[in-house]
């Protein structure tokens, strides 16, 4: 049981244990494959652990300057970067941070590409298989009908691939490694062809392989494949199997209400705090809680700010809850830290280390400055 007694709220803390636990299932991928695995700073970038990941993976995954910058400097090893679209003023540094440079079209390829092969870097394109293995979150479907993201088939220019050295493709999230197969087969059909002239591959994110139910043989598999077949090198750049359970966020009760039930308001936030719950949507889980009617006391969670559907879920307890009770949401590492907010002035919550000896370091406080700076 984590010791919270002394923490102020709102607070995320990273475990550090099941950090290591994470890294080291990556780290043993890696080590039976040969294949490279880089962090997705987008999912987390909690920079303080960077000399941790470090001596597990082999790098980092950016989706722009700052992420690039941010992996380059505190990470220092493979830094690849991928954006829909890179703007003239920043190509120039962001090819001096990174060694992979991928490319969303090809008249962005045209634009960049002497630039980068001049730097001595390498080439990459993105490509849609056009096969989506989700259903009910088209926000997160790389392979939608709506989607921006990667080439497809019929908009391919084989003519255009000098200096090309790899292709990448990203379409899962939060999935196994049957679904990682069925893309590879969508995506060899559709251009296997290519996958000979080119020097590596890139399988992209959402492999959720940390997770308990992750079939870490059949990922093997695929990536041997590809070696095997192709010759190529395989990178891959999940974000949440990194820090994935990893994380808490400790919130205090604030006040009970009643409406149609009993509501607890919190001085945390779905809206600023763990924007996915929102947008995902999904409902967090949180430690000693039952579903609504699995215990006793029902009650739903909610935030002090004026947003009416600042909601976190509805929650049960074998206790009644009452104000000033601390609270634990659990797996908070991932897409909490790096989407949060000030909406309505809410302050950012300080960021700590749960250290694999128990103890809790707090290694950021966030102030009025950090919420008044920003506009």
């Amino acid at each position: 049981m984590l010791d919270i007694t002394n923490i102020n709220t709102p607070c995320y803390i990273i475990d550090e244990a099941k950090l290591i636990h994470n890294l080291e299932i990556l780290n043993g991928v890696e080590k039976r494959t040969g294949a490279k695995i880089l962090l997705a700073q987008k999912a987390f970038s909690c920079y303080h652990m960077y000399p941790l990941i470090s001596k597990y993976i082999s790098g980092t995954a950016c989706s722009g300057l700052y992420e690039a910058r941010l992996g380059y400097e505190c990470m220092g090893k493979e830094n690849h970067v991928f954006s829909a679209a890179y703007r003239d003023e920043e190509i120039d540094e962001i090819i001096s941070y990174c060694g992979h440079i991928i490319f969303n079209s090809f008249s962005q390829l045209d634009k960049y590409r002497d630039r980068v092969l001049a730097a001595g870097k390498k080439v990459g394109l993105r490509i849609n298989p056009e096969f989506s293995t989700q259903s009910g979150h088209e926000i997160y479907d790389p392979c939608s009908p709506k989607s921006r993201l990667g080439i497809r088939l019929k908009d391919f220019i084989p003519e255009k691939l000098e200096g090309v050295s790899g292709l990448h493709f990203h379409t899962l999230c939060e999935q196994n490694s049957d679904d990682l197969e069925s893309t590879i087969c969508a995506a060899e059909e559709k251009f296997g062809e290519y996958f000979h002239k080119m020097q590596w591959i890139n399988f992209g994110g959402g492999h959720h392989i940390t997770r308990d139910d992750y079939d870490i043989a059949r990922l093997e598999k695929c990536i041997r494949r590809m070696q095997e077949k192709y010759g190529l090198e395989v990178f891959l750049e999940p974000g949440e199997a990194v820090a994935l359970n990893a994380g808490y966020l400790i919130t205090k009760v604030l006040d009970i209400t009643q409406s149609d039930m009993m509501t607890a308001i919190l001085d945390t936030s779905a809206a600023c705090h763990m924007p996915d719950v929102l947008e995902m949507p999904y409902r967090p889980p949180l430690y000693g809680s039952g579903l609504p009617n699995e215990k006793k006391y029902a009650y739903r969670l909610g935030s002090q700010t004026c947003l009416a559907g600042d909601m976190i879920g509805e929650y049960s307890f074998d206790e009644p809850l009452k104000i000033g009770d601390k609270l634990i949401f659990n797996d908070m590492a991932i897409y909490t830290m790096v989407k949060n907010n000030t909406f309505n002035g809410m302050p950012l919550p300080s960021i700590g280390i749960l250290k694999s000896n128990g103890e809790i370091k707090i290694i950021k406080k966030f102030s009025y400055e950090d919420f008044k700076c920003r506009l």
